[in-house]
Formats: C-alpha cells, sequence, structure tokens
C-alpha cells in the first residue's frame, strides 16, 4: 500500500464542517460519516525515480514565502517493498522524489485518487533503523539545485530574465520567465561585475545570484515542482482561504487552532534608511522612508526603530526602491496569526488568507510565510499556517529630500 489513512472529527469539533469562505476544506473532506462527524479519506504516494514506493507511514512538508528551498521528511516501513529494501536506501548515493497526495472518493475509498503533488526534490540524508525496520528520509525542493551550484561565468551582458532562462536550463528545468530589458552591467554603472566577477565567481552560488538579481527587479523567485519561476510578486487582495475563529458564525469555527501575536515594538514609527555611494561619480547619499504606527508609543517618548541598510553603487531612485521594500517587508512583521486545520491540497506559500470572527484587530488579510503539511498514519491529516501583516491605515510616508554628500578620493 502506499499509504491509506482516514481522519474522523467528532460531531460538533471545530473543524467538523470544514466550512471556510472559499470551500477549500469542503472540497477537500469526504461527504462519508463516521460517529456523527465528516470522515476524510486522504492517501500518500511516494515516486522514487518515477515509480511508486510502498510502505509510507508518514510525510511532512514545509513550504516558504522567503528565497529558501521547500522541506520534506518521510518515514517508510521496510517490508512493504520487495525492491525498496534497506539495501537499496542503503546503497545508492542519490534519490530524486515526488511526494503526492491526494482524498480518495466517499463512495470509493480504495478507488482511483486525484494525486496533488506536495513536492519535488533530492533526498540529503538517509536515515536506517534496523530494529525498527524503518526508513526516514530528508530532503529540499529543487531549489537545492541552485544552492548547491556555483556561479562558473560572468553574465555581464545578459539581462535577468536571459540568466533566469539560462541557469533553469542548465539544470532540465522549465522555466516561468518575465522578460526584463536592463543588462546586468548596467547594474553597476557599467565599472564590474560585482556579484558575478570571475574571480569571486566560486563564492557565489547560483541561487544567490538568482535571489540578488529578484531584489533588484522588484521580482520573486522560486521553485515548484520542476520549473523556476521569475516574474513579479502576485498581487492580489482577496483571500485564498478564510479561517473563522467564531463557533457561533453560520458556518461555525473551521480551524483547530488560531494564535495571534504582536510584535508592539513594529507597531510604532519605523524607519528605513538606505546608504549608498558612486564609485564612479565619487558622492554617497542616503534615502530614508518611515511608516507611521501607534500614537500612543511616541507620546510616552518611544523613539522610531530605525534599520539602515548599506548597498553600493545604487541609483537614488534604486535606493528608494529598496528602503520602501525593505520597510514593507518588516512591517509586515507587526501581527502574526499562526492556525492549525484539517489539512488541504490548493494553498501556496503566495496565498492570502483571512481571519475572521475573533472580534479584534487581527480580523484582517494576512500574507502567508509557511505552511507545513503533515501527514501520518496514526495522526490523520493536519496543517499548519503561519501568516503575517501589518495593521490597517499605516501610512508611509517617502524621503522629503535627497541627501547627498561626497566621498573621499
Amino acid at each position: 500500500m502506499s499509504g491509506l489513512f482516514g481522519d474522523v472529527f467528532p460531531a460538533g469539533a471545530a473543524v467538523a464542517s470544514g466550512a471556510i469562505g472559499t470551500g477549500l476544506l469542503n472540497a477537500a473532506a469526504g461527504d462519508g460519516a463516521a460517529s456523527g462527524g465528516t470522515v476524510r479519506a486522504p492517501r500518500l504516494r511516494l515516486l522514487v525515480g518515477g515509480v511508486v514506493v510502498q510502505g509510507v507511514t508518514e510525510a511532512f512538508v514545509a513550504a516558504n514565502n522567503h528565497y529558501a528551498a521547500d522541506r520534506f521528511t518521510i518515514s517508510i516501513a521496510l517490508g512493504a517493498d520487495p525492491v525498496a529494501t534497506a539495501s537499496f536506501w542503503g546503497g545508492q548515493d542519490f534519490f530524486l522524489i515526488d511526494l503526492q497526495a491526494g482524498f480518495a472518493p466517499a463512495t470509493s475509498p480504495l478507488g482511483a485518487t486525484a494525486w496533488v503533488s506536495l513536492i519535488q526534490g533530492a533526498v540529503d540524508s538517509v536515515q536506517i533503523d534496523a530494529l525498527r525496520q524503518t526508513v526516514f528520509l530528508q530532503g529540499r525542493d529543487l531549489t537545492a539545485v541552485f544552492i548547491e551550484s556555483r556561479i562558473q561565468q560572468s553574465f555581464a551582458n545578459q539581462t535577468a530574465s536571459d540568466i533566469a532562462t539560462t541557469l533553469a536550463a542548465n539544470h532540465n528545468l522549465q522555466a516561468v520567465v518575465t522578460p526584463t530589458t536592463t543588462p546586468v552591467g548596467r547594474y553597476y554603472n557599467n565599472e564590474h561585475d560585482r556579484i558575478t566577477l570571475d574571480q569571486f565567481s566560486r563564492a557565489t552560488t547560483k541561487w544567490n545570484l538568482l535571489v540578488w538579481l529578484a531584489e533588484r527587479e522588484g521580482f520573486d523567485v522560486f521553485v515548484q515542482g520542476t520549473t523556476l519561476y521569475f516574474q513579479p510578486p502576485t498581487q492580489t487582495s482577496l483571500p485564498a482561504l478564510t479561517l473563522s475563529a467564531n463557533p457561533d458564525s453560520a458556518g461555525g469555527a473551521n480551524a483547530i487552532d488560531i494564535v495571534m501575536e504582536r510584535a508592539l515594538t513594529l507597531a510604532g514609527d519605523i524607519a528605513v534608511t538606505v546608504k549608498s555611494w558612486s564609485s564612479r561619480q565619487g558622492s554617497a547619499f542616503t534615502q530614508t522612508v518611515t511608516a507611521s504606527g501607534v500614537s500612543g508609543l511616541a507620546s510616552q517618548g518611544a523613539r522610531p526603530q530605525s534599520y539602515v541598510f548599506v548597498r553600493p553603487n545604487l541609483t537614488p531612485d534604486e535606493a528608494l526602491r529598496y528602503a520602501t521594500a525593505k520597510l514593507q517587508e518588516l512591517t509586515l512583521h507587526e501581527r502574526v496569526v499562526i492556525a492549525r486545520l484539517p489539512g488541504e491540497l490548493m494553498l501556496t506559500p503566495r496565498d492570502m488568507i483571512a481571519i475572521t470572527g475573533t472580534g479584534t484587530a487581527f480580523d484582517q488579510l494576512y500574507y502567508i510565510d509557511t505552511i507545513e503539511r503533515d501527514i501520518r498514519f496514526d495522526g490523520g491529516f493536519t496543517e499548519r499556517i503561519r501568516a503575517k501583516n501589518t495593521s490597517p491605515g499605516r501610512q508611509f510616508t517617502p524621503p522629503g529630500n535627497l541627501v547627498i554628500g561626497t566621498t573621499t578620493p
């Protein structure tokens, strides 16, 4: 068996209805019932090199939205698969996996399942428990191929989109890339290749280069399945999932836990300053942007939280964009919600969720930061979401003037 699991939530439990604003959990749940509750039949399947491996008993997948590789952990019982023995796992140097999940139809619990890939990637470590006859796999998604690869060339005459397309092709990955027009050499005022300079190339990974290029273009970069995405961030104001904390609402509470946090140090005034200089023109300048926060903190004599970033060879416009991006990034950590709910297969870390029914200022939209899915034989299918956002109504103020100085030759 590739893994058969069932979740049974008792009648009256907060998660029983599976009702959310967009109906995602309803779509994930089956229609059958046992003990008066909603019964779901999640299934788990592992492919290694495209071949199904039997005996999977547990899987954990963590997906994120912050320029890092997604991670997985898989437990497999030995003896269920005649090929995937202890010798198989202990004698090979490379395993490419595709971990999939799905929900069996309520009318045919042993029938066909529509599989959804949770993660595709390479195994980083194999652990074999000889006495308990269990194998544990740990690894990352295909972002790892860029993280583990050093730059071997300069790309001064190419655009950022050209580089992203080339690097994806080097690793036999598909690419969804939004075209850019600025040659990389112009990022350095046609003077030098700061990050891809040949003599330092072996100290820079391909992933570092992709992230750096994405930041300069105001892009997002990530790997999903076997595709590299290099494109502007997804702009949406609609939640893909609505979680209610009110058991008396029409659909009832539909999460197991909703924990809310607020960083009061980020709730006050924040100032971000970017310092840069032009080696070519011999001048330095600063750009500062601010965000207003809770007036009560200022009345108590609290000074604004100040963050300073030093980045060479930026133009004033680039420094302003960088400062604005950093300010927005910092303020997003003011309000954080952590929700645990019945597992579903449709959300991604680039979606938004909404929290309702708390009766507090936490009832608003949030940007997903991480999604952790846990499927196990003895615990069913659960999911943990961490999401963040600033308070509504926060005011962002651009710099009133540009501060320019002269560097010493």
